[in-house]
């Protein structure tokens, strides 16, 4: 009886050992199901915006012919986004750790204002002044690191308390006036010289994405930015600077920042103390939609790049529409809304697939 049973349970574990194979070999039905799907659906995450993106491309076209898909506006979307661009790359920054930077609308027009009164006011050069600028905005981002970093005070209460002096500083220095008359070489780098029709400024926006999504893609000091951004603690034990890091996010953010108001500067041919305060919203929507494209569930700079100009696509087709030019606040206010929700579920569905 104890030698049957035990033939019994040895055939039967072949038989399970068979069946197991069976089910893991990489040909078979049941293990080749579902890796087309998963593959599939990765995929359409990966360029769900870009289809969306092209969809509003098309209906504005047909809705417009004879004024939305023109090469004249292509070229006028295409280098009116470069600022916001660049600025959304730098909300990148800090976002990829985890923290939030409010202050970066105010340091680039900061950066702007700063570089017009040194050129236009105080007779600088154009490189002096624009040297002034941006190390007007590094001030910015030392405060925000030194209050988040060192005394452990909320991102979100650092910046936009940094953010608002930075305006104050704005309205001081401007004598709550625009500056107007800057070096035309300046004018000319940015929206007087054209390439294909488009502003250098589109393509110096362009290669900023480019390099970013390097640095943070394949170089070691971008890995180290991804890994505090999900687990400081676990970053921590790694042996990673995790305070040089945070603080490194918020001085990079105001350098680019810095340059972005610059490149403001350069395309307005001076500086308004108020204006900048528009980039804030369509900056952070642009940040969190894009998230959800390209590399789902990762602030990044390509995804970035899709949803500004997807933005920006929507907004002018319904200008051109009729739309009032409140409809502009409407639209980015409910993209960032959506944007987070879509972010955070891309992001949860990651994390629950790892």
């Amino acid at each position: 009886m104890t030698q049957e049973t035990t033939q019994h349970s040895t055939r039967d574990a072949a038989q399970g050992g068979r069946r197991g194979r069976t089910a893991s070999t990489p040909g078979s039905p049941g293990a080749a199901g579902p890796a087309p799907r998963a593959r599939a659906r990765g995929h359409g995450e990966r360029f769900a915006l870009i289809a969306a993106w092209a969809l509003v491309v098309v209906v504005f076209s047909l809705l417009r012919p004879d004024t939305y898909p023109t090469a004249g506006n292509l070229q006028s979307v295409l280098g009116s986004q470069a600022v916001l661009l660049i600025l959304a790359l730098g909300v990148l920054l800090p976002l990829t750790t985890g923290e939030f930077d409010l202050s970066i609308a105010s340091t680039l027009s900061l950066s702007a204002m700063v570089t017009a009164v040194l050129n236009v006011q105080q007779g600088w050069g154009i490189a002096a002044a624009v040297a002034g600028g941006i190390g007007a905005a590094l001030l910015v981002g030392v405060a925000n690191a030194v209050g988040v970093v060192r005394f452990g005070i909320p991102s979100f209460i650092v910046t936009l308390g940094s953010g608002t002096f930075a305006l104050g500083v704005v309205q001081w220095i401007s004598g709550q006036s625009s500056v107007t008359g800057i070096d035309p070489a300046l004018v000319s780098a940015t929206v007087g010289s054209r390439f294909l029709g488009v502003p250098l400024q589109f393509y110096a926006a362009l290669a900023a994405a480019v390099v970013l999504a390097l640095v943070l893609e394949f170089t070691p000091l971008g890995r180290r930015l991804l890994f505090v951004g999900r687990s400081p603690q676990v970053a921590a034990l790694s042996g990673f600077a995790v305070d040089r890091l945070r603080a490194g996010a918020f001085l990079g953010a105001s350098l680019i920042a810095g340059l972005a108001g610059v490149v403001y500067a350069g395309a307005l041919g001076g500086a308004d103390p108020s204006s900048g305060q528009s980039f804030l919203l369509p900056a952070f929507a642009a940040a969190y939609l894009g998230a959800t494209a390209i590399v789902p569930g990762r602030f990044n700079p390509l995804g970035t790049v899709v949803a500004v100009y997807f933005l920006s696509s929507g907004v002018v087709g319904l200008q051109m529409m009729g739309a009032q030019s409140f409809v502009q606040q409407l639209f980015y206010g409910g993209a960032l809304v959506v944007a987070v929700g879509l972010s955070r579920y891309v992001r949860h569905r990651s994390g629950a697939a790892g």
